[in-house]
């Protein structure tokens, strides 16, 4: 009996364990997103350099007001590197970044002052 109940708490240990670890199967292309821009953002699409086509909005229909930031989670098994990066306001004027290396990028803050955009990356 008492090697019956020390087989169920190991099983429940390696189970517990297993489920941490794909709770944290985030990617290495994770960042952090922060708006300075000075308006509010209501769509934010990234997807791979190599694609010809946005992905969804993954700001889905949320918003990213001035000063506010959102972390960008990708799936533990996404392989691409370089992405581009969009972002539109209410009234659908765009502004786009290409070649971002999300491998070695963690946070990205968007800015635009006087007509220009720029965006600087940690």
């Amino acid at each position: 009996m008492k090697h019956a109940r020390l087989f169920l708490v190991f099983a429940a240990i390696v189970a517990l364990a297993g489920m941490s670890g794909t709770l944290n199967a985030q990617g290495a292309q994770d960042f952090t997103l922060i708006n300075k821009t000075g308006v509010v953002i209501h769509k934010v699409f990234i997807s791979p350099h190599t694609t010809d086509n946005w992905e969804e909005n993954i700001l889905d229909k949320d918003t990213l007001k001035d000063g506010e930031k959102v972390e960008i989670t990708f799936d533990r098994e996404e392989k691409a590197d370089m992405w581009d990066l969009r972002v539109e306001d209410s009234q659908g004027n765009s502004i786009e970044w290409e070649n971002l290396n999300l491998l070695t990028i963690s946070e990205v803050t968007l800015y635009f002052k006087d007509g220009k955009a720029w965006a600087t990356t940690k």
